[in-house]
């Protein structure tokens, strides 16, 4: 388990942007945390960092939004999709079953995000990297990876 405090939304966000940039393709993150704790952002920052260039927002009312990452040729060994899905309004895995989430995840070139990922552990991976991120204060997060 690692364990860092951000300071602030920025740091938080420069954290995703971080994993994002060492992602290799088909890495599943879970993330946990109170409405409000930064989850969203931490995604957003790992957009970036994989090389979305649309806009990432939460997928609440979608339940689950692909986006496509704009690479250079000269990276053929990097993701071309993020997938980001928001698990909050989710009464089970069964829901996201029907979506077709198996396939998804198994796509060696994409990378997963799942918010309130603790509502669908049951479709989780081995391979899942959990990140839970708690307030600390106003501005100050704690997140734990592992």
């Amino acid at each position: 388990m690692k364990k860092i405090v951000a300071n602030n939304i920025r740091e938080t966000y420069a954290l995703g942007v971080a994993c994002g940039q060492a992602c290799r393709g088909g890495e599943v993150f879970a993330l946990s945390g109170n409405l409000g704790a930064g989850k969203t952002k931490w995604i957003q920052g790992l957009a970036a960092g994989l090389g979305v260039k649309a806009r990432v927002n939460s997928p609440t009312f979608n339940i689950l939004k692909i986006y496509s990452i704009s690479l250079p040729p000269s990276q053929k060994n990097r993701p071309v999709k993020f997938c980001h899905i928001d698990a909050y309004r989710l009464k089970s895995a069964a829901d996201l079953e029907t979506l077709g989430i198996d396939e998804i995840l198994e796509e060696a070139r994409t990378v997963t995000a799942i918010e309130w990922a603790e509502k669908v552990k049951k479709i989780w991976p081995p391979r899942t990297k959990l990140v839970r991120i708690k307030s600390l204060s106003e501005t100050k997060r704690e997140i734990v990876t592992g």
